[in-house]
């Protein structure tokens, strides 16, 4: 579910209201100047070539490190599959073993990875690694200045990454889905402040999951990455956040959580992705 603390929540209503007309008077003429602008936004922030043979690169030594040491597979998920990373964005890795627990194969992963890097002489450079022994129990480490984030055994990640595959095919327009979520992911690290999970701010998933239930209500309306973006700010500066929350198929109230607030309005698309839903995460 998707979820904004209550001060950044006053931060946003406080400045978009001194500019915020309805987005059913903004014309389709001055709609589509604007997106020209943004295109050139998100093509400062999206994946490019290098970026993507970069990660690819230092993906594939983390996997031939951990098989070769310890025998086990690894997978990407996240971001960087959905190629839906910023430039400043970690890379997801999870290791699969069903022949020990977590803890005790995060230590050998661990163990794996300060073993590299105690080396003179590697393929890559490997800084600092850690075990954070949290309920999510992860490695984490830096490989050429890259942040990498190591589970295990998360087959709801992968799941996650089918599903969200499957909504931008749905969705369409050229990507629209995945370029809208680079937008709005830039807006709310670069200039909002609100993003980052290790933080204690919000996390891909949550907005993930609001980007979502934007395209639920709206995606009749929706043909580039500004009128999402301005849908998102004008829709959540005026949500009530401290009684409800949003899940996939809408507002839920916090003090019953079992029961959604509302229908969603857009019935159709909501079904869709219901039922992407069910074949890719309720596995």
């Amino acid at each position: 579910m998707g979820s904004c603390g209550n001060g950044n929540r006053v931060e946003m209503e406080n400045g978009w209201s001194f500019l915020s007309p309805d987005p059913l008077t903004v014309t389709e003429d001055c709609l589509a100047v604007a997106e020209e602008a943004t295109e050139e936004v998100v093509n400062c922030v999206h994946p490019t070539l290098d970026t993507e043979e970069k990660r690819k690169a230092v993906i594939d030594y983390v996997q031939r490190l951990i098989k070769f040491s310890l025998g086990c597979e690894v997978f990407p998920y996240g971001s960087v599959p959905l190629k839906t990373y910023l430039p400043d964005g970690d890379i997801d890795l999870t290791v699969f073993s069903s022949s020990i627990t977590e803890e005790t194969f995060g230590r050998d992963v661990l163990a794996v990875l300060q073993e590299e890097e105690q080396k003179e002489v590697a393929e890559y450079d490997v800084k600092d690694p850690q075990f954070i022994d949290a309920e999510v129990k992860l490695v984490k480490c830096l490989v050429q200045n890259t942040v990498i984030d190591i589970s295990f055994n998360q087959l709801g990640g992968l799941c996650t990454l089918c599903f969200l595959e499957q909504v931008d095919r749905l969705v369409g327009k050229n990507h629209l889905f995945k370029r809208s979520i680079i937008l709005i992911k830039a807006w709310c690290y670069y200039e909002s402040r609100i993003l980052g999970a290790h933080h204690g701010l919000i996390s891909t998933y949550a907005l993930e999951t609001l980007v979502l239930f934007i395209f639920h209500l709206f995606h009749s309306s929706l043909n580039g990455p500004l009128a999402v973006l301005y849908r998102f700010l004008d829709y959540y500066s005026k949500f009530d956040w401290d009684n409800y929350c949003i899940s996939l198929n809408g507002p839920v109230c916090k003090s019953s959580p079992d029961i959604l607030g509302r229908q969603c309005p857009s019935f159709h698309l909501c079904c869709c992705l219901q039922s992407l839903f069910d074949v890719y995460v309720l596995v």
